[in-house]
């Protein structure tokens, strides 16, 4: 499991400039003064002063309990990381002499894989002599299956050899 990158902001002596943007602890803008001036506002209430955006010129700084921030800033960064959607990509793999029964199987599968938001990449396996009718058969076989998916998938990859496999890529319709 990857651990999720801590937002460090600078904060009270590591902010090294000469003067800085103040924003009070209850929204106000103080404008711009010394860094000195604004550590010693900080300490004067209690709370931090945070570097909020390093960027701009002057930085801009705001008067906070930091321990707050960064725990609203981990709060944030868990809800953005619950709201990303991750699309995986499901294989069925088969081979040209596959018979009905067991095509209709493979495409039942597909049409679960795809109402779960997956995409679905199907390898067509030419094994010996078979590649021979990789053009024909092969590419049959493969558009039966683009025929049969059309009401619920969009084909992202049209029917291309890979080596002795021939590879479809389809992704579920929005």
């Amino acid at each position: 499991m990857k651990k999720t990158r801590e937002v460090r902001a600078r904060v009270n002596g590591r902010i090294n400039v000469p003067e800085v943007r103040v924003i009070e602890s209850d929204g106000e803008q103080v404008g711009i003064i010394s860094t000195a001036e604004a550590m010693n506002r900080a300490e004067d209430q209690g709370l931090d002063l945070v570097e909020i955006s390093p960027t701009a010129k002057p930085p801009v700084c705001r008067i906070m309990d930091y321990g707050k921030y960064r725990y609203e800033q981990s709060k944030k960064q868990a809800e953005a990381k619950k709201k990303q959607a991750t699309v995986e990509v499901k294989e069925i793999k088969l081979r040209p002499k596959t018979e009905k029964h067991d095509l209709d199987f493979k495409i039942r599968n597909i049409r679960k894989f795809l109402g779960q938001n997956n995409k679905v990449k199907i390898t067509l396996r030419f094994r010996g002599r078979e590649i021979v009718y990789c053009d024909t058969i092969g590419r049959a076989v493969l558009d039966k299956i683009a025929d049969s998916l059309e009401d619920v998938a969009v084909l992202q990859q049209a029917p291309t050899m890979e080596g002795r496999q021939m590879v479809m890529l389809v992704a579920p319709k929005v």
